[in-house]
């Protein structure tokens, strides 16, 4: 039997008391508020921020926006491979600035220098621009490193959270095409890959689990505004090569897009694509805003990025030698 953590149920009642007296008050969702409530949530579960040594903002290239990035460099006496980042929060919300310490946490664990983007958020810029930035930081990024002058390893892995898992996998299935870009490895953490909104979870864990199935709705309506094909434009049901990356991707049972990321995965098997799978069985979606509250869950999600990170490291390595 299925059963929230102990540790994150309580707070979640006291959350959707509050949100329905809100609500019963006459609440409507802007990207004001939705952008305040990430930030101010993240501020006060994610307390434990680690110093990096170098820490530097920066911009790339692109014809029509330069796009605001933050480098993380764990250790700059050390050449270490490099992982872009791209934060959740619906494609409407969330931020370089929200997202650092969680980023800090990342360079960290996995010892790599982490580029964290500042992508296009809707309903300003809706799709295609937060996918259009997220491809310029890639395609550009040993240029933003060399003009830095940083050690780096050429060694280039991808992730995000939620929507920025769908940036993440969106890049990736482009990728697989592009000789001019490769992808080492990639990380997807709760993300969200299906825009058509037809997986079962959405559901099943679409009430009272933090992340609504209205509020996704509302997200991918602010975010589509042209009438795109949602399905076309969603990275589970692209075409998949064995020219993907290797991907772990972290689940959570109480989370509507569960069930995005293992069908997600399930089609990187059949394509032969190396993959694993971290599955938390008692928390909701967004568990990493929330750390104080499950600290030891999110201590290890961090430790198993960067075991996977520097296994395929390792993998890539042993490969070369031979």
């Amino acid at each position: 039997m299925r059963q929230l953590s102990p540790k994150i149920s309580p707070w979640l009642a006291t959350f959707n008391q509050q949100l329905s007296k809100l609500q019963a008050n006459g609440y409507k969702p802007t990207c004001t508020n939705i952008r305040e409530g990430l930030a101010y949530l993240t501020a006060v579960f994610v307390t434990d921020i680690p110093p990096i040594p170098w820490v530097q903002d920066d911009l790339a290239p692109s014809s029509r926006y330069k796009v605001p990035v933050r480098i993380y460099h764990p250790n700059p006496s050390r050449t270490l491979p490099v992982l872009v980042y791209f934060h959740g929060g619906g494609h409407m919300a969330g931020g370089i600035t929200v997202y650092d310490a969680i980023c800090r946490k990342i360079a960290t664990a996995a010892q790599h220098i982490v580029v964290s983007v500042d992508y296009r958020l809707a309903p300003e810029c809706p799709y295609p621009a937060g996918a259009d930035d997220a491809f310029s930081v890639v395609k550009h990024i040993w240029e933003i490193l060399d003009q830095r002058q940083l050690q780096y390893k050429r060694q280039l892995s991808i992730g995000g959270d939620s929507a920025g898992g769908a940036l993440s996998a969106t890049i990736a299935s482009i990728a697989q095409f592009d000789p001019s870009i490769r992808i080492h490895a990639q990380l997807l953490i709760y993300p969200s890959l299906d825009y058509t909104l037809s997986a079962p979870s959405l559901d099943e864990n679409g009430t009272g689990y933090l992340v609504t199935k209205e509020k996704v709705t509302w997200y991918f309506n602010n975010y589509f505004q042209h009438n795109e094909d949602r399905k076309a434009a969603s990275p589970l049901f692209a075409e998949f090569s064995a020219n993907l990356p290797p991907t772990l991707v972290i689940s959570a049972e109480f989370c509507p897009l569960r069930d995005e990321g293992i069908a997600y995965l399930a089609r990187l098997k059949k394509a032969g694509v190396a993959s694993d799978h971290l599955h938390f069985a008692d928390l909701p979606h967004a568990f990493l805003n929330l750390e104080n509250l499950v600290k030891e869950e999110c201590q290890r999600a961090y430790q198993s990025m960067g075991a996977w990170l520097n296994l395929k490291k390792n993998d890539a390595e042993n490969e070369s030698q031979k």
